[in-house]
C-alpha cells in the first residue's frame, strides 16, 4: 500500500510539472516584415518642380535658375548730335558728330542689387539694399553678369550699351546740357548738391546711392541717366570722336586700355553729370560709384 501511494504521488507530480511547462510556453509569433526606409526629399533650386523626361539620363538637363525681371524701354530709332559744340565741354567731347541710331531696348533702371544677386549669387555693393543700384562692379564683372543672364533666358540678347546709344538715350531728343535742361539741382538727380549747375540752387548731398527710380524720368522714360552711379559702356575709350562710328555701334577698334563710363554718380559735381561728359577707366576697376545698365535685342 505504501509503495502504491509513493508511485501515485510521483506520477501526479510529474504530470503537474508537464502541465505547468506547457502552460508557460509562449506561442511563437511571426516576425514583422521590415518597413522600407523613407527616401530623402530633394528640393529643387528656386522652388521649381522637377520635371521628368523619357530621354536617357545622359541627356537630361539640370533646371536653371530663373532670370530676374528687368524692365526694358523701347528706344526709338533716330539721329542726334553726339558730343558738345565748339567752346563747350572737354576736349574728348569733340568734334561733334551726327549719329544715326537704330531702335533698341534699354533698361528702365540701373541694374539693381537684387537683380545682380539673382544672377551672380553675390552682392559686392557698399550701400546695401535690393532696390539700390549695384555698385563696386567692374566692366569685366558686368560682362560676366551679361554672359550668365543670356544663358538663363531665351527671349533677349543683353549687352552693355554702346557709348552712342547711351548718349542718345540720355538726351532723349534734347540738345541741352542735361535731359532736364541747362541746369541741374539735387532735387532732380542724386549727386553732391553743394555743386549744382547752370544757376540751380544748392541742395542736399545724400552721400550714398538711392533706390532706382527715385527721381523724374527723362523723355524716353529712363531713370537715373544723370547721377546715382556711373554706367559702363561697351566701347574702348578714344580721346576724340575723330573716326568714331556714325551708326550708333560700339567703337571697339583701336583705343587703348580703358573702357568708357557715363552719367556721373552720387558723389560727383553736377558738371560731371552732363549728357556729353565722358570718363575712362580700367575694365578691371571696382569702385563704390560704378554700376551699369543693360540694352537688349529680341532674339529671332
Amino acid at each position: 500500500m505504501l509503495v502504491f501511494l509513493l508511485v501515485f504521488t510521483v506520477f501526479q507530480t510529474n504530470r503537474a510539472s508537464a502541465q505547468d511547462e506547457n502552460a508557460t510556453m509562449p506561442t511563437p509569433k511571426p516576425k514583422p516584415k521590415p518597413k522600407p526606409k523613407p527616401q530623402p526629399t530633394r528640393t529643387q533650386p528656386w522652388g521649381r518642380t522637377p520635371t521628368r523626361s523619357t530621354a536617357s539620363s545622359a541627356s537630361r538637363s539640370t533646371p536653371r535658375q530663373s532670370a530676374p525681371n528687368i524692365e526694358m524701354v523701347l528706344i526709338p530709332a533716330g539721329t542726334f548730335m553726339r558730343g558738345s559744340p565748339n567752346g563747350v565741354g572737354n576736349n574728348d567731347e569733340h568734334p561733334q558728330r551726327e549719329v544715326r541710331v537704330q531702335s533698341f531696348y534699354m533698361g528702365k533702371y540701373e541694374v539693381t542689387q537684387a537683380q545682380y544677386r539673382a544672377v551672380m549669387g553675390t552682392n559686392p555693393s557698399n550701400f546695401k539694399g535690393d532696390d539700390l543700384p549695384v555698385e563696386t562692379v567692374s566692366w569685366n564683372d558686368a560682362q560676366e553678369f551679361i554672359r550668365r543672364l543670356n544663358g538663363m533666358q531665351s527671349r533677349y540678347t543683353y549687352r552693355l550699351p554702346s557709348e552712342a546709344e547711351w548718349e542718345y538715350a540720355c538726351r532723349a531728343g534734347t540738345t541741352t546740357a542735361f535731359s532736364f535742361g541747362e541746369s541741374l539741382s539735387s532735387e532732380q538727380a542724386n549727386f553732391d548738391g553743394n555743386y549744382p549747375y547752370g544757376g540751380a540752387p544748392k541742395g542736399v548731398y545724400r552721400q550714398k546711392t538711392v533706390a532706382v527710380g527715385s527721381f523724374q524720368a527723362n523723355g524716353f522714360g529712363l531713370y537715373d541717366m544723370h547721377g546715382n552711379v556711373w554706367e559702363w559702356c561697351e566701347d574702348w575709350y578714344h580721346d576724340s570722336y575723330n573716326g568714331a562710328p556714325s551708326d550708333g555701334s560700339a567703337w571697339i577698334s583701336g583705343g587703348g586700355q580703358y573702357r568708357v563710363v557715363r552719367g556721373g554718380s552720387w558723389d560727383d559735381l553736377a558738371n560731371l553729370l552732363r549728357s556729353a561728359y565722358r570718363v575712362r577707366d580700367s575694365p578691371a576697376l571696382r569702385v563704390g560709384n560704378y554700376g551699369f545698365r543693360l540694352v537688349a535685342f529680341a532674339r529671332t
